[in-house]
């Protein structure tokens, strides 16, 4: 059974129409995972996407949240370049940074620094994870095998920085990190004292036993 609930769809786990691909919510997709319509790329939320993880529309580039873009990480419409936040533009803009403009080009800073949280907004719950609430509140779960649970950016970016204390000086140590700004986008305050565990007498932070428990692990 390819638990299909709409209509003409040759994947598995669509519940759109004409779907190719697998895990479709919009129509006529070839690609998977999209929830727009009409996309032969994967992971659109737009329509008319040749791309892939695009939120916008009739793009043929990828990651671009704008419409009509043939580069690619373009926010804005109508850009050939890549990076671009305005409009019909073939060249590549210095890089901003906490509202700071620096002196490189955006592949200039990608080249140096990292900015990259392994994190998910989005997770497939399967039907024999989900709770009786989940069930009452997702229709179609049956049909489909589960349901996309989406969870807050912030509570996300938080329990990242939580879980991994290693990777915290390479964003302290960005150019001109702002600790404000930082905590308003990913709701991550850094100047909040860590929270300390005693152990036989002895208080410890949680990054320092979770490192402590890596080293004994290897």
């Amino acid at each position: 059974m390819k638990t299909n609930t709409g209509y003409r769809n040759s994947g598995y786990r669509n519940t759109g129409y004409r779907n190719s691909g697998y895990r479709n919510s919009g129509y006529r997709n070839s690609g998977d995972c999209n929830s727009g319509d009409f996309n032969s790329g994967n992971y659109n939320s737009g329509d008319y996407n040749s791309g892939n993880y695009n939120s916008g529309d009739c793009n043929s580039g990828s990651f671009n949240s704008g419409d009509c873009n043939s580069g690619s990480f373009n926010s804005g419409d109508y850009n050939s370049g890549y990076r671009n936040s305005g409009s019909f533009n073939i060249n590549e803009p210095k890089m901003r940074l906490f509202n700071k403009e620096l002196d490189m080009t955006v592949s200039e800073f990608k080249s140096k620094y990292s900015l990259y949280m392994n994190i998910s907004l989005n997770t497939w719950i399967d039907e024999s994870n989900m709770t009786d609430a989940e069930k009452d509140s997702n229709e179609g779960w049956e049909e489909v095998g589960g349901y996309l649970k989406t969870i807050e950016y912030k509570d996300v970016c938080r329990k990242w920085w939580e879980e991994n204390p290693e990777e915290h000086e390479r964003f302290l140590t960005l150019p001109g990190f702002d600790s404000e700004i930082f905590e308003e986008i990913t709701g991550i305050d850094v100047d909040k004292p860590e929270e300390m565990i005693e152990i036989d007498g002895k208080k410890w932070s949680k990054s320092t036993i979770k490192e402590a428990l890596k080293v004994h692990a290897k």
